[in-house]
């Protein structure tokens, strides 16, 4: 077996600090997860130990490190949640998302995506932040029809704030479903792509899947759901708090956004991200910050994405 030492060169001695935890206890989760030798001198990581142990070791760090960066902070779970999610993926590259074979299963492609994945599968309420390309919505789609088909559902209720072009829905031409579907559209290509059109067609006639404008929840119970909310970062503070408390019996619901595309007016603060500081701390509630790693486009737009990020 092939022993490898590898050096991470932290940030900050800061960035050290939260990184390691309180009296290095990731550290020590690390150590014990994949039998390695962790040696931390402020901040500098030295790994060392089995080469592929060494590798799984190295791909924690990196993804604990993203989750710092969109945080700010790492919690336990967040910890236990990626030390799982790849000793489960082990050195085995990801299978495509949403491959097309007679199943029509899908698979995280990153480290970031499984972890999201998984909170989707461990909590009622999952908050999802991430650039575009993601995978942020096409996920939490896929997931929502596995549910459905092994019956752990019984409806899919698709929900979006119709803010993007500053436009009110009532001066949009045509009836309601003319109105909102511009505003739905990615919902519906992940469908298409993860369903039959034909049945499609038939779950939205017989109410089995259900699509709607924001401001058309307040008042329901949503029982027996899985309930998305996409583009969450354009919803107003009340508006999420309005959304979030619809949740019904045996039922989920995933909120996804990009927290830099932002189309509320100025100075108007983000539903979602105030839905992050206040629910981070609660059981059963996921909070899954992904980043320009875990897009899985054109490979251009990690470039692009990379190119508007704020200068340091």
């Amino acid at each position: 077996m092939t022993h490898d030492t590898r050096t991470i060169q932290l940030d900050s001695k800061d960035e050290a600090l939260l990184l390691y935890g309180q009296r290095d206890v990731n550290l020590r989760m690390l150590r014990d997860a994949f039998g390695v030798r962790v040696i931390a001198r402020g901040d500098t990581l030295t790994v060392e130990g089995p080469a592929e142990s060494v590798d799984l070791t190295e791909r924690v760090v990196t993804q604990l490190r993203s989750i710092l960066r969109s945080a700010g902070q790492l919690q336990p779970e967040e910890v236990r949640s990626t030390l799982a999610v790849i000793q489960a993926n082990g050195s085995q590259p990801p299978t495509p998302v949403g491959s097309r074979d007679h199943s029509r299963g899908f698979r995280p492609r990153t480290d970031g995506q499984a972890r999201y994945v998984r909170a989707l599968h461990d909590n009622d309420i999952t908050l999802c932040i991430g650039p575009a390309g993601t995978g942020k919505t096409y996920l939490a789609t896929a997931f929502a029809v596995t549910q459905l088909r092994a019956g752990n559902a019984r409806r899919l209720v698709l929900v979006r704030p119709a803010v993007e072009a500053g436009e009110k829905l009532g001066y949009l031409p045509g009836d309601l479903q003319a109105k909102i579907n511009p505003y739905l559209r990615p919902l519906f290509d992940a469908l298409n792509d993860l369903m039959e059109p034909e049945q499609v067609k038939k779950y939205l006639e017989t109410d089995v899947i259900e699509i709607a404008p924001l401001a058309y929840m307040r008042g329901r119970t949503l029982n027996h759901a899985v309930v998305i909310l996409d583009e969450g970062q354009n919803t107003t503070i009340p508006q999420m708090k309005m959304f979030l408390t619809r949740l019904g019996q045996n039922s989920k619901m995933v909120v996804t956004g990009d927290v830099t595309q932002n189309d509320l007016p100025d100075k108007m603060k983000s539903g979602l991200n105030d839905a992050i500081h206040r629910l981070k701390n609660i059981e059963r509630v996921g909070c899954v910050f992904l980043d320009e790693t875990d897009i899985v486009r054109h490979p251009l737009v990690q470039k692009i994405v990379r190119a508007y990020e704020p200068k340091k």
